[in-house]
């Protein structure tokens, strides 16, 4: 996985409204490059779920418009929901994690195919769920250095504060009683998953 900045995305729609196929086109990476397609729309239904974009139409006549939070309260209660539903997908999949030991069969290779699909299948939403908390804490950084709204700044780090408390503390229970092979396979896991600020994963 890689970073992809959401300037970059939002730049690539040069207007309000644009074709998923023009966006894709114009949004390239640092060697000039195209991003896969197909993880190029998920990049952009994470916008839309994060509240930058609307989507509209089907298949060829995919577009996205640009959304913006005009009321503080708003922008930081749509944040919250985020981290609230996501902090209970976390909770949920930790106590699947904390039944059993899941790296048993693969302690002597870390880059088990065996080990890829167990997670995969079975803690795909702890994954998902943490990923999200991460990506979020990216645009918490960014809104917060591009916004003059004092209140809004506030808000935004305690939100920023409360999802690292529960990162950290997810990572000490998911952590804990674990062999020293599976803490290093679940520490790649997640390490992979970091944004830059400004960016989310593709």
């Amino acid at each position: 996985m890689k970073d992809i900045l959401i300037k970059s995305i939002l730049d690539s729609m040069n207007g309000d409204t644009a074709y998923l196929t023009d966006m894709w086109e114009d949004c390239l990476d640092d060697k000039r490059k195209r991003y896969a397609r197909n993880k190029f729309s998920i990049v952009l239904e994470k916008m839309e779920e994060f509240g930058y974009l609307k989507k509209q139409g089907y298949k060829t006549e995919i577009t996205f418009t640009k959304l913006e939070f005009t009321d503080a309260a708003d922008h930081i209660g749509f944040f919250n929901n985020i981290i609230f539903t996501n902090e209970a997908f976390i909770k949920k999949s930790l106590k699947k994690l904390d039944s059993k030991k899941i790296f048993i069969d693969i302690s002597k290779d870390l880059n088990s195919q065996k080990f890829n699909k167990l997670i995969l299948k079975d803690y795909d939403l702890f994954i998902k769920s943490v990923t999200s908390m991460l990506e979020l804490s990216s645009i918490i950084l960014l809104t917060i250095e591009n916004t003059d709204d004092v209140e809004l700044k506030k808000e935004l780090k305690s939100c920023f504060k409360q999802i690292k408390e529960f990162l950290d503390e997810t990572n000490e229970i998911l952590m804990k009683f674990r062999g020293s092979n599976e803490r290093i396979v679940l520490q790649r896991i997640l390490n992979n998953r970091i944004p830059k600020p400004g960016c989310l994963k593709i």
